[in-house]
């Protein structure tokens, strides 16, 4: 099982382009969002779609499909319209264990694995994931 990313190579990611799987630029890293417990780097969260006269979306992004160096951007093993299509985010506020589960869902995380099955048994309603103190 490979090592999990330390917070701090997380974190240098921050403010880089955001790829796909094909190499294509989706968007951008705006923060992360870390575990409520272990304070571990969960999911990066990032501004995708968008362009010229678009807003774009604000989404999370499994950290653990993420590869990423800082300054070079971070490339993630999705595709395009799945990072485009992924449910939406408010990094201001926590995520909550519904919330997870659904953007788990969404990358095809289930049957009690990876993230979702870290949250799958908490209580509705409890907080998962938190954005991380300056």
């Amino acid at each position: 099982m490979p090592e999990p990313l330390a917070r701090g190579e997380v974190v240098e990611w921050v403010g880089g382009p955001l790829a796909d799987i094909e190499g294509e630029q989706v968007g951008e890293v705006e923060s992360i969002y870390i575990d409520s417990t272990s304070h571990e780097p969960t999911w990066l969260v990032a501004k995708v779609g968008g362009g010229r006269r678009r807003a774009g979306r604000v989404v999370a992004v499994p950290v653990d499909v993420c590869a990423g160096a800082a300054g070079a951007g971070v490339w993630a093993a999705v595709d395009a319209g799945r990072l485009r299509g992924a449910p939406v985010v408010d990094p201001s506020r926590p995520l909550l264990r519904e919330h997870e589960l659904t953007i788990c869902e969404h990358f095809g995380i289930s049957g009690g694995v990876g993230r979702a099955g870290t949250v799958a048994d908490l209580a509705e309603g409890a907080v998962t994931a938190i954005p991380p103190r300056s």
